[in-house]
């Protein structure tokens, strides 16, 4: 497919809003389904690895003229020890914040998870140089406050809901680690064969942690299988995969903040399936967090033209 970022970013959160949904319909381990998560996306990635690596040039279309160019050079060692560091990151997110949904609720899980838009552009500008300006940064501020008036309602109902929340907040540490090694790699690295090396490393974690943990990762019902795979098809590869080629083009603080979206949506479904009602701070928070996100991209939209930058954005790449 020939995609803008922005739209590929939008469908990303859509699908990783799903994965909350499926964690909550499982009745496995919180390591087993991570490690199965992995396990699977591996699988059906490793198609589309293959076929890569045998293909040749890659073509590209992100340069400002949209002629086709060669891809990087081969992976100096740097960007491999990257990865690798990016795909422990990544398993650690999805123990963690697999956990907190056994202890906390989908809306206040999948908010806290998405609190890192802070973490990504603090250490954007001290490790990436990446500047952002003051009305971005209040558009953040704002859907973070958004964010913790929306969950404000559920902190006070005690309970185990003080440690879900806790490990989702850590859950948003991780993926922040994750994020900006992703920004470094995804310059030298295809998506297929950045995402093969990180996917390939949380699963083998995930799985050894299982393990030594003594979760079994079977026997269990087909129906747990199904929702493995979904989750990797879905909110793996049609979500954090999506959200990796977009890295190459998009600003790390652009696709963290548009993930923030994934709360209201995850939200909105467990009223359907599960029966969670929303309390009048989820509505209003949930409000306050998409009217942010629009503000905050169209502002950085803005600084990108006013200093003549962001080309890549404007031009299809293969997908």
């Amino acid at each position: 497919m020939r995609m803008k970022p922005q739209f590929v970013v939008a469908a990303g959160v859509v699908f990783t809003a799903l994965s909350a949904i499926f964690v909550r319909l499982s009745v496995a381990p919180a390591l087993a389904i991570a490690a199965w998560r992995m396990v699977f996306t591996v699988g059906m990635l490793l198609p589309l690895f293959i076929r890569e690596r045998a293909g040749g040039p890659v073509r590209d279309y992100s340069n400002a003229d949209g002629a086709a160019t060669e891809p990087s050079p081969p992976t100096p060692r740097a960007a491999v020890l990257l990865s690798l560091a990016s795909g422990t990151l990544l398993a650690l997110h999805f123990a963690l914040w697999i956990t907190s949904l056994s202890y906390t609720s989908v809306a206040s899980s999948t908010v806290l998870v998405t609190t890192h838009p802070i973490i990504v552009a603090v250490l954007g500008f001290l490790v990436l140089g990446e500047r952002i300006s003051l009305r971005s940064t209040m558009f953040i501020l704002a859907a973070l406050g958004g964010s913790v008036f929306l969950v404000w309602g559920g902190l006070g109902t005690g309970g185990s809901a003080p440690l879900g929340n806790l490990l989702a907040l850590l859950g948003a540490v991780t993926v922040s680690g994750y994020i900006l090694l992703g920004r470094v790699v995804r310059r030298r690295l295809s998506v297929n064969n950045y995402t093969m090396i990180v996917y390939t490393t949380a699963a083998a974690l995930l799985v050894a942690a299982a393990l030594l943990a003594g979760v079994p990762l079977a026997p269990y019902a087909p129906r747990e299988f199904v929702i493995f795979a979904a989750l990797a098809l879905f909110c793996t590869l049609l979500g954090h995969s999506l959200f990796s080629w977009a890295l190459k083009y998009l600003k790390p603080t652009v696709i963290s903040t548009s993930i923030l979206g994934e709360p209201v949506i995850a939200s909105a479904l467990a009223v359907v399936l599960f029966g969670e009602i929303p309390e009048l701070s989820t509505l209003v928070g949930g409000g306050v967090i998409l009217a942010s996100i629009y503000l905050f991209v169209r502002q950085e939209a803005r600084d990108a033209r006013a200093a003549g930058i962001g080309h890549r954005s404007d031009h299809d790449d293969d997908l």
